[in-house]
Formats: C-alpha cells, sequence, structure tokens
C-alpha cells in the first residue's frame, strides 16, 4: 500500500477526532465543561451540566467523527482487495485517539465511547448494533452510563468474533473495547465504591420536582 493514503487516514482520523465537539457546543450554552459536573467533555456530562438536547448533539456529532474516519476509505478504489478495511481501521483507531487525547484542548478529551460506535457501524455493522443494544439493556438496567459503555466494549469483540472469527476486526475490535475500559478505569473505582453517579428514572424527576 502507498504511504500517501496511510498518511491521510491517520492524519485526517486524528484531526478529526480531535474536533472537541462537548467543549464547542457546552460553550455556545455559556458553560466550561471542563468546570462542570466529571470535568469530562464528553456527551454524557454534557447531557448533565447543559441538557438533553445538547448532549445529544454532541453524541450524534463525536458518532459522526469515528463513522466518517472509518467510513470514507470505503468509497475509494484501492489497488490492494483489503486496503479499505486496513485504512478504515486506521482511521478509525487515529480518530478515537484524536478524541481522547485532542490537540485542540491541551490532549484531553472523551472516553471514545460515541466514536466507537460510529466507526464499529461503518466497518462492522452487526456486531455494532449487537454492542449498541447491550448498552441500551445495561443502562436502562442500572442507569449507569458506564456500565453500559464498558458492556458495550466487551460485547462488541465478542459479537466480532462470532461474526467474523479470529480476523482483524476481531483483534481491532477487542483492542478498541479494552482501550475504552482503560478509559472508564475512575468510573470503575466509582462503581466499586458505590459513588458513580446514575442518571434518575422519569418517575424519580417527576418524585424530585414535587418535593423541590
Amino acid at each position: 500500500m502507498e504511504p500517501l493514503p496511510i498518511a491521510i487516514a491517520a492524519a485526517a482520523g486524528y484531526l478529526l477526532g480531535a474536533l472537541p465537539f462537548g467543549v464547542i457546543v457546552a460553550r455556545l450554552h455559556g458553560v466550561d465543561i471542563f468546570k462542570e459536573g466529571s470535568g469530562n467533555p464528553g456527551a454524557t456530562n454534557v447531557k448533565r451540566v447543559v441538557g438533553k438536547r445538547a448532549g445529544n448533539t454532541v453524541f450524534a456529532l463525536d458518532f459522526l467523527k469515528g463513522f466518517v474516519a472509518a467510513g470514507w476509505p470505503m468509497l475509494v478504489e484501492f489497488p490492494q482487495p483489503d486496503a479499505r478495511v486496513w485504512l478504515g481501521l486506521l482511521g478509525l483507531a487515529a480518530a478515537i485517539l484524536g478524541h481522547s487525547y485532542s490537540v485542540f484542548i491541551g490532549f484531553r478529551g472523551g472516553k471514545g465511547v460515541a466514536a466507537m460506535l460510529g466507526g464499529s457501524v461503518a466497518l462492522m455493522p452487526v456486531a455494532a448494533l449487537a454492542a449498541a443494544l447491550v448498552w441500551v439493556v445495561l443502562f436502562y438496567s442500572t442507569r449507569y452510563v458506564s456500565v453500559g459503555s464498558i458492556g458495550m466494549a466487551v460485547a462488541l469483540p465478542l459479537v466480532a468474533f462470532l461474526r467474523h472469527g479470529p480476523g482483524i476486526l476481531f483483534w481491532f475490535a477487542l483492542v478498541l473495547g479494552l482501550f475504552v475500559i482503560f478509559r472508564h478505569r475512575e468510573n470503575i473505582g466509582r462503581l466499586l465504591r458505590g459513588t458513580e453517579n446514575r442518571f434518575p428514572t422519569a418517575r424519580e424527576r417527576a418524585a424530585k420536582g414535587q418535593h423541590e
């Protein structure tokens, strides 16, 4: 494979991933997200601090970062038959690194969950859908975003293995999953201590509103 597409995939993926949408959206609402909530610029903290619409916007934009970084090679013709997949994997890896360690905000960033999901949809949609369903089940049964995200990080390589066998997609999904779990190490500590923040149910929010 020529070095130029490799360099483009890596550089474009990193710079795309490094766009700090959580910081930008929060600032549009007059909030310094680093000083509020958990201090993390990811979609979850933006949703807690700024609101549901802002948090969902950040999630969608972060999802698109991963999807575009992994998906654009699928639209280009390369001499090598497997170049699209390899460049897509490289682009996604670079995007997640950029998202987690953004050059634009002092090499800080989110935890890579939305970007991982977006890129996985482009590269292995069945595994991505299954992992997303695991997130939904775990989040709505526990109300902990971190539990859902860790569960998704575990499910993605398992389903990739069942779907694609012990090839590059499985190993890549495994590395991604381990990275996302590593990025949640503080959440894991809070879960073990019983101090992790959970999202209240609609009934709990209504009850709280009645008492205020």
